[in-house]
């Protein structure tokens, strides 16, 4: 066990918090770890989806009318297919009255079946020049064209014009799709038809270094004779007459099956087999050319099955194609449904703003209307309690603000086992300020629940506030706080909580955040009777509602939250006082913050599914269960969780898609919260200057905060548990005079 040193040097062992932190801090790293990798993963993802779809990476490029000076004239003027034996460039001819039947583009789920349907028929085959992002996007369709006897070869993996690529992009397109191939149909191949070539008449300068490239490579190229344009959609006929070589001379014919709408080729193969077969043409693969050019003779002829390009893929080559199958599989399944999550996160984040911004109008004309009242005023004396665990910076300033009270109180300081001091740094303020009516109640470190509860049974009086030890109430809080308690059904009341220290880059950042997105929700939820939060720095509670529903519970991190569930859940209604306000030092560093924040999201999940069957409660006790528990969910754990979707698929939109576009959706989006936040800032009235730091704080800030859920989703789906933490403090946060507001 590790222990710590006293200001007296003296060594002891570590608190039950000290001890519980360490445990939990032990456990976070692994599960920081988990919530990053899963970040990435995501990313991961979209980035191979985009690039099967030439997102990322793709290259419009074509190139036009470039010289071939430096090509051969025998390699310019010979048949098409290339190939580069014993280093030396030959070029095939196909023999007469020979089909080399070539399809390109594919495989595409619509068309390229209607095809082999065709070829089967008919009993032809053909070699059709496959693009490696649709073959992994399509293996079923791969395995069942080699299945019937067809050949493949390679058609790059994006289908880009190779001559604009380096060396290394030209090895990557083509490795990729052989492991497309080998993970399809467990085989790879050695023949390669670049996009957007014709005959061999059309090598240029740029184009012949990669044939000869890939030539040493053992790749034979393979060309066009007679090009049927059926990608022009020209006519069946058209077709059928441009795809007709001449005098009975062989040709590689180019037809499509994919690459758009091709229902004018499926219309064409038959009328333009028929028409070949009664011409006394017979229809074979490239691998059949090459074979005949060497002598085998069998080769030509319709029923002829030779593949002679395809080699088995085995060992590496065919375990990676296996994987690459397997991760693109995943891309299309959870692309499409990241797209749907999406759609329905923005209609639910745009649902969210609508809804407060008219129930929050709604509710501060209801409360600031000159005849508005909770009834009689509530005058009679109320306890204020006043957890503490090393409050020794904030203490003082917390008491001093309480002593300044236009209400009567008394003041019940629980010192959690503190070992800086922080009972006799109470006692001696509470004597300086002449309150007599401050007690100071010390017990062994227990946590804050135990705190708080050790403060109700001490309590005096009927109506308990509860504050924090860094907080500072302005003078009239508590009387503003307890009016609502004129009112027999209420159980508590929530208050306003500020941003003391607010002029720090991520104080200003919390601060919009607690006016927006804190004090604008409790306006909906008052309205809709379902406040699912008391914020444990100002909130007041009647005695007997606490007692009733066994104090604060240790359940859960966020006793806060549990407990207002749980007056719900009593039948006591719970209300908002924008009026009672309460400034608070929130986390000076983004470690502190991400500390109280987790803590925060992890307890408000725990909260939720302790009080689950509040969803199946009936009558005044089940309409928390019936209205606030669904939108607690919906906006503060569903929602949170998939909004980072709308950051992702916008820089992924602005890097490889459409960045004008997608910069004026992010800053539509924008738009609407910057509204949202001016009319909160006029609701609470403060000062609209913070708000410059709101697009940094949506690209900073609220990144955090993503990170921070789904950190907290990670540990409650491993089962993880996290204690109370303590977190830093300076007590820079003085008497509420201090603070501009």
């Amino acid at each position: 066990m590790t222990t710590t040193t006293s200001s007296r040097g003296r060594r002891r062992a570590p608190t039950r918090i000290e001890r519980a932190a360490g445990r939990a801090a032990a456990l976070q790293k692994p599960r920081v770890i988990l919530a990053a990798l899963l970040l990435l993963a995501l990313t991961s993802v979209m980035l191979l989806d985009g690039y099967l779809r030439a997102e990322v990476g793709g290259d419009q490029r074509v190139r036009t009318g470039a010289s071939s000076s430096e090509v051969p004239d025998a390699v310019l003027d010979g048949g098409p297919i290339l190939t580069f034996r014993g280093g030396r460039a030959t070029t095939v001819s196909v023999p007469d009255k020979t089909i080399a039947l070539t399809f390109d583009d594919g495989p595409n789920p619509t068309w390229t079946p209607q095809v082999l349907a065709v070829l089967e028929k008919y009993d032809v085959p053909g070699t059709f020049f496959l693009v490696g992002s649709m073959v992994s996007r399509y293996p079923g369709i791969v395995r069942n064209l080699v299945r019937q006897g067809n050949e493949v070869g390679i058609h790059t993996f994006t289908h880009v014009d190779l001559s604009y690529q380096s060396s290394a992009r030209v090895h990557r397109e083509i490795t990729q799709t052989q492991l497309a191939l080998a993970g399809a149909a467990g085989i790879t191949t050695t023949l390669f038809r670049a996009p957007y070539s014709s005959g061999t008449d059309a090598i240029d300068n740029y184009s012949w270094p990669v044939y000869q490239e890939l030539g040493e490579e053992g790749y034979t190229s393979v060309f066009v004779d007679t090009d049927s344009d059926d990608w022009k959609r020209p006519g069946v006929s058209k077709i059928v007459r441009w795809a007709t070589p001449e005098d009975g001379e062989g040709a590689s014919v180019l037809f499509h099956d994919a690459g758009g709408e091709r229902s004018q080729t499926i219309a064409a193969l038959p009328e333009y087999i028929e028409k070949m077969k009664a011409k006394g043409y017979t229809f074979t693969t490239v691998s059949g050319v090459l074979e005949e050019q060497r002598g085998g003779a069998r080769a030509i002829g319709g029923t002829s099955r030779l593949q002679a390009a395809h080699r088995p893929a085995t060992g590496v080559t065919l375990y990676e194609g296996k994987a690459l199958v397997a991760a693109v599989a995943v891309a299309e399944w959870t692309v499409p449904a990241l797209s749907v999550g999406l759609m329905v996160v923005g209609v639910a984040v745009m649902g969210r703003f609508a809804m407060m911004l008219v129930l929050a109008r709604r509710h501060h004309r209801q409360r600031n209307r000159r005849r508005f009242s909770w009834g009689p005023p509530v005058t009679r004396p109320v306890s204020v309690i006043v957890p503490a665990y090393n409050e020794k910076e904030c203490i003082a300033n917390t008491l001093e603000s309480l002593a300044r009270s236009t209400h009567p109180i008394e003041v019940v300081v629980v010192d959690d086992g503190s070992t800086d001091g922080t009972s006799q740094i109470a006692r001696a303020a509470a004597d300086r300020l002449g309150m007599r009516n401050v007690r100071i109640v010390r017990q062994e470190n227990a946590g804050k629940p135990a705190a708080l509860n050790n403060g109700v049974r001490s309590a005096r009086h009927d109506i308990v506030v509860m504050m924090d030890g860094d907080t500072v109430f302005e003078p009239d809080t508590v009387r503003q706080l307890v009016q609502p308690f004129t009112d027999p059904r209420v159980g508590a009341v929530a208050g306003n909580a500020k941003v003391g220290n607010r002029d720090t880059l991520i104080g200003a950042w919390q601060h919009i955040e607690y006016v927006m997105g804190f004090n604008l929700d409790r306006r909906m939820y008052d309205l809709l009777r379902c406040m699912p939060t008391i914020p444990g720095a100002i909130g007041a509670f009647r005695r007997e509602a606490v007692l009733e529903v066994g104090g604060m519970s240790e359940d859960t991190l966020a006793e806060d939250t549990d407990i207002t569930i749980a007056l719900h859940r009593a039948g006591w209604q719970v209300v908002y006082q924008e009026h009672a306000r309460a400034w608070t030092e929130a986390p000076g560093s983004l470690k502190q913050l991400w500390s109280q924040r987790y803590r925060w999201s992890y307890g408000t999940m725990q909260a939720l599914w302790k009080h689950r069957k509040s969803l199946t409660d009936k009558g005044p006790s089940g309409r928390f269960g019936r209205v606030g528990m669904p939108l607690v969910v919906l906006f503060q754990v569903v929602t949170p969780v998939f909004a980072p979707l709308i950051d992702v698929f916008t820089v992924y939109s602005m890097v490889f898609v459409d960045f004008r576009a997608a910069l004026l959706a992010w800053l539509a989006v924008l738009g609407v919260q910057l509204l949202c936040a001016a009319y909160a800032f006029h609701l609470d009235r403060e000062k609209y200057r913070y708000l410059l730091m709101m697009p940094l704080q949506q690209l900073a800030y609220r990144q955090m905060m993503y990170l921070v859920l789904i950190h907290s989703c990670v540990t409650a789906l491993t089962g993880g548990r996290l204690r109370w933490q303590k977190l830093k403090r300076t007590g820079e946060v003085g008497t509420p005079s201090g603070v501009s507001s």
